[in-house]
C-alpha cells in the first residue's frame, strides 16, 4: 500500500532486490545493502520485485499516537509498469 510516515522513515535492505517509489517520481530498485531515508509525510510504497523476495529492517518514529498512516493500494498497474 501507499502510506507516509509523519516522521519518516529509514529503509534497511538485508537481502534481495525490490522497488520504492515515491509519489510522482521514478520507481527505484532497490537492493541487500541499501539505506533508504524517507523524508517525513512523504507518500511511497516499496516491496519486492516481481521475480525476488526482499527482506528489510524499517526504522520509523511516532508522532503523538501514529507512526503510518495507511493509504491505497498500489494498483496491479503501477506494480507492472515498474517490474
Amino acid at each position: 500500500n501507499w502510506h507516509t510516515h509523519p516522521k519518516g522513515q529509514v529503509l534497511l535492505v538485508t537481502e534481495g532486490s525490490g522497488i520504492y517509489q515515491e509519489e510522482g517520481k521514478p520507481a527505484q530498485v532497490i537492493k541487500k545493502g541499501d539505506v533508504v531515508n524517507i523524508p517525513e509525510n512523504v507518500k511511497h510504497w516499496h516491496g519486492a520485485s516481481a521475480d525476488t523476495k526482499m527482506v528489510h529492517i524499517a526504522i520509523t518514529n511516532f508522532k503523538g499516537d501514529t507512526q503510518v498512516t495507511w493509504l491505497e493500494p498500489v494498483s496491479d498497474e503501477q506494480y507492472s509498469e515498474v517490474n
